[in-house]
């Protein structure tokens, strides 16, 4: 009886396993530089707003903002070129736009940023439209100023610090020198006038300027703040703001908060009394952007002014023009 083949079956087998181990080869030689790519990018990926503050990041992760819209950005002069123009003229601030990341909540204002070649953002705005301008108090100038505090707080989270200010506030020295380098301060803020006393929290903040260090405590404080726009019907952020102070929200948090002397840090509301020291001056106190733009454009006079005249050593004391169009803005 002839016996059958069985070599045959564990051949069969082996010549099987062969070919699927050369597939599967084939086929991870095939799609590994598609999956490295892949890893490669999610690890290399930046959001819009990342790569946005990493651009303009100094070396120790601090931006400066602010915000606009096509209102601060058109007309024969725009509030946007006004407050450059400070950066321009100021002394020790040119350098300071390398830094400056202009915030735009509509496309005419973020076009506009884009062509002046400067550090830019689109803002998302929960599909509201805040192209024009939005009259002080307005339920619009409201949304506009909460949606702010959202968004800063985001850039907070994100682990940066920033100085903000207002685009009607002007730049006529550095004001890095005047602000505290102290890690332990976490929040260094203007007001309309100074009380006197730099830790005293009976002076009348104002949000349009100040500096902030990203931790733990200013994410809490944004956090809370921002949580209570819901509850605070007619009321602008800053009001809120105020109100959590006095609260004693700052105390709970264990933030150091510094007031800003309105000598270095003026504005309308009380002129610095030493043109020689003072470093911003805010159009706060005043009503509309067109008044804002009359005497901001007069302060840049009055700062070329006092520059033109430094060298004499009989000039006498500085005197700021009033601000005429600011005061007349609230009669109407």
């Amino acid at each position: 009886m002839d016996q059958p083949n069985k070599p045959a079956t564990p051949i069969a087998l082996c010549t099987l396993l062969l070919i699927s181990l050369l597939l599967i080869y084939l086929l991870s030689e095939t799609n590994s530089p598609v999956s490295i790519t892949a890893i490669h990018n999610t690890s290399m990926y930046k959001d819009e707003l990342e790569a946005a503050l990493e651009g303009a990041s100094m070396g120790n992760k601090t931006v400066i903002i602010t915000i606009v819209n096509r209102a601060y950005t058109e007309g024969d002069k725009p509030m946007l070129d006004i407050f450059l123009d400070g950066l321009w003229l100021g002394e020790d601030t040119r350098q300071l736009t390398n830094h400056l990341l202009i915030v735009a909540v509509d496309q005419t204002a973020f076009e506009r940023c884009q062509f002046l070649r400067l550090h830019c953002y689109k803002m998302k705005t929960d599909g509201d439209e805040f192209v024009d301008e939005k009259t002080y108090m307005s339920e619009d100038f409201i949304k506009m100023m909460w949606q702010r505090t959202r968004f800063l707080g985001d850039v907070l989270r994100r682990g940066y610090n920033f100085v903000f200010t207002d685009t009607d506030v002007m730049w006529l020295r550095n004001p890095m020198s005047r602000l505290s380098l102290n890690e332990t301060v976490d929040l260094q803020i203007s007001v309309d006038v100074f009380n006197g006393n730099q830790w005293s929290q009976r002076n009348p903040l104002n949000t349009g300027f100040y500096m902030i260090k990203s931790n733990n405590k200013t994410i809490a404080l944004f956090d809370k703040w921002y949580g209570q726009r819901n509850y605070s019907s007619g009321k602008k952020e800053q009001d809120v703001l105020v109100e959590l102070m006095h609260k004693r929200a700052f105390k709970r948090l264990k933030l150091k908060v510094r007031f800003l002397d309105t000598k270095y840090f003026s504005g309308f509301c009380q002129n610095s009394k030493d043109v020689n020291v003072v470093s911003t001056v805010h159009a706060n106190c005043c009503r509309s952007i067109s008044a804002k733009v009359t005497d901001l454009i007069t302060v840049l006079h009055d700062w070329k002014r006092f520059r033109d005249l430094s060298g004499n050593k009989t000039m006498g004391d500085h005197r700021w023009s009033d601000h005429s169009a600011c005061i007349n803005s609230w009669i109407s």
